[in-house]
């Protein structure tokens, strides 16, 4: 569960950011759950607040296996990341929906690999904006910038991308654990409007929240819809997922539970988890 998270379009002290056709909020709003926060919590982080992990304790109780979904979905961002540095040569990564800096983000692995590698983060809730710029004040291969995710002409536009992103060659396009958190109406276009603007074998990652279970389904998207203000999707089908990735050519081993999704050795077992997933994969454009 990536950040995003609609914000006042005006912050309390009137203050405006403009960035494309969309306007973001610089104020921290404690009160509400964030998407980023709570996702903090469940790896362990400490930049979250009460709402955030009480919103968790009851998403907990719906979906006990939550912190392990969690945990399993950031591995699969640093493999995913990995193979497409280093085997398919990606330099450029555009993460949509980034959320909070965690250890092993997605510029350290990529320039791992190669130190040429070039990441922009896109997220509109200030705190991630706050603790990104901290970390990345020194990497100049490297930008945050706040936007609203589905503003893909603003998010082009805007100077770091600019900077960062060459039009002309491949991109991988992230949108790791956040399609859940968008309307249905909302995901396919904005995917759309993406791969319009990617150069010729370009990548899209998505993956999102699953479950075959119905309650489940139907528990976690009250919840968090209530907890964000309706700013909420819904947990999906499989289905859903292999609709946004169509027309695109799969890699290995196509679409799955990410857990499952080309497993490397790790210090510690893979988590399986079973009342819901993050379900996904990775397309190539032609």
């Amino acid at each position: 569960m990536a950040s995003y998270r609609t914000v006042p379009r005006r912050s309390r002290e009137g203050g405006r950011v403009d960035q494309g056709e969309q306007s973001i909020s610089h104020v921290i709003d404690v009160e509400t759950p964030s998407v980023a926060r709570m996702y903090d919590w469940l790896l362990g982080g400490i930049d979250n607040y009460k709402a955030d992990r009480d919103a968790c304790q009851i998403l907990l109780e719906i979906a006990p296996s939550t912190k392990a979904l969690a945990v399993n979905n950031r591995a699969f961002l640093r493999r995913v990341v990995k193979v497409l540095a280093q085997e398919y040569g990606i330099r450029q990564f555009l993460d949509h929906g980034s959320g909070l800096p965690t250890r092993d983000n997605v510029h350290e692995v990529a320039q791992r690999v190669a130190t040429d590698a070039r990441v922009v983060y896109v997220d509109n809730d200030p705190i991630v904006l706050a603790h990104g710029r901290t970390r990345l004040v020194e990497n100049d291969r490297t930008a945050i910038v706040q936007a609203d995710m589905r503003d893909t002409d603003g998010i082009f536009r805007h100077s770091d991308v600019t900077r960062l992103i060459r039009r002309d060659e491949p991109t991988a396009a992230l949108f790791v654990s956040v399609t859940h958190c968008l309307k249905d109406h909302e995901v396919q276009p904005m995917i759309d409007a993406v791969k319009e603007r990617l150069a010729p074998g370009s990548f899209m990652v998505i993956c999102q929240l699953v479950s075959e279970h119905e309650k489940v389904r139907e528990d976690v998207t009250a919840l968090m819809a209530d907890a964000t203000g309706g700013n909420w999707g819904r947990v999906r089908e499989e289905d859903d997922v292999r609709g946004y990735l169509r027309g695109l050519d799969l890699i290995e081993p196509g679409l799955r539970d990410v857990t499952d999704w080309r497993p490397d050795r790790e210090v510690h077992p893979r988590q399986h988890v079973d009342d819901w997933v993050e379900w996904g994969g990775v397309g190539r454009l032609p």
